[in-house]
């Protein structure tokens, strides 16, 4: 079977969780004899394709035109949904008028400015931004899933947000796993040795932005005994509130803009526990990785962190000081728990997500061949 992914344009300049799952899916992928290639932009030929995957539905702009053109083709279309709503955060965490407009329109039109000023700031101009201008942000939407042949979400509550979100509540889907690679995060082999200073900190792993909530992350930690360690680097529009982060930390709070996957994964061995307390989840790579590493969890109430975590996770609400310091204080002091690890092992590795997709793309092409006779 061959295969070529679709994704946002930026998902190597500006590299986030997608990212990660973009490279480790064709990884895996290639393991069960599936030939994957990355779409780079330029010509795009879906008919040299078996199916075409498409990933993030919440960047309609990127991808509407390229998958009309595989409809059009009449090549069977998988779409990772990455479906996770950012609304509340725009209406309780921003400031002056992006707060204003979210708290006085909804939210497909909050969406639609938002993806309008970022095309002409960034000058993301291509043949399907008209297209995308003209038919506005919830319709784009609706007509990239009214194309696709199945949905790939990661994880059935996510499936159902999608359906009842996009009014496709019949919509043929296959959850597939977000996931953590046992060969980079093996707690026994990793060396620790350059992070050792760092022992027993909070842990908080994710490109730094408004929606991951690390200045009140900062806030909820002054004054208690403990380090947090922030790694990550700012996205291009959130270098404001980097500085800011930066200004108000204290002198337990450590960053680290960059870190490769094994410093990553030492760093974990190090920390107590990992904090993820977005304003969305679904659930985020880092808390799965983190899992493994034998780190206690504080992460999000919102989102799809309870399928994966159920009760082996501590949880709070996102943009509540109270909430979020009482649940760093919970996971610094509560003991290790295995059960989660051994969750996470037994549920969401790579290898889960691989056959999970494969059994998504035989679904796709079933569905499609059945919509064509």
């Amino acid at each position: 079977m061959k295969v070529i992914f679709v994704t946002r344009p930026t998902v190597f300049s500006g590299p986030g969780g997608d990212t990660i799952q973009l490279l480790k899916t064709k990884e895996y992928l290639e393991k069960l004899g599936v030939s994957v290639d990355i779409y780079s932009g330029g010509v795009f030929s879906p008919t040299s394709y078996d199916i075409v995957h498409f990933f993030n539905l919440r960047n309609p702009q990127d991808i509407f035109h390229l998958v009309k053109q595989a409809s059009d083709s009449c090549i069977p279309i998988a779409l990772s949904t990455i479906w996770g709503s950012y609304y509340e955060c725009d209406q309780k965490a921003r400031d002056g008028l992006q707060r204003i407009i979210s708290n006085n329109f909804n939210e497909s039109f909050v969406e639609y400015l938002k993806t309008s000023a970022r095309i002409f700031s960034n000058r993301n101009i291509h043949k399907g931004t008209l297209p995308y201008l003209l038919n506005g942000h919830f319709r784009t939407q609706k007509k990239i899933v009214e194309m696709a042949n199945v949905l790939l979400p990661n994880s059935p509550t996510e499936l159902e947000r999608v359906r009842k979100d996009m009014l496709a509540l019949s919509k043929a889907g296959a959850p597939v796993v977000n996931a953590v690679d046992l060969n980079v995060f093996d707690y026994d082999s990793v060396d620790d040795s350059k992070y050792l200073h760092l022992k027993g900190c909070l842990l908080s792993a994710a490109r730094i932005e408004i929606r991951k909530c690390q200045l009140d992350l900062i806030r909820a930690v002054k004054g208690l005994p403990y380090k947090l360690v922030i790694v990550g680097k700012p996205s291009p529009n959130s270098i404001a509130y980097y500085k800011q982060c930066r200004m108000e930390a204290g002198s337990n709070v450590t960053f680290i803009e960059h870190v490769t996957q094994d410093e990553l994964a030492a760093l974990y061995k190090v920390a107590k526990a990992h904090a993820l307390i977005s304003w969305m989840e679904t659930p985020g790579l880092s808390s799965l990785e983190a899992a493994v590493m034998n780190c206690n969890l504080l992460v999000t109430n919102r989102g799809d962190t309870e399928f994966y975590f159920r009760d082996l996770a501590s949880y709070c609400e996102p943009g509540d000081l109270t909430s979020i310091r009482h649940g760093v204080v919970e996971v610094m002091e509560s003991a290790i728990d295995e059960s989660l690890k051994f969750r996470v092992i037994e549920n969401f590795t790579w290898e889960h997500a691989a056959e999970q997709t494969l059994a998504g793309y035989r679904l796709a092409i079933d569905s499609f061949q059945k919509s064509s006779k």
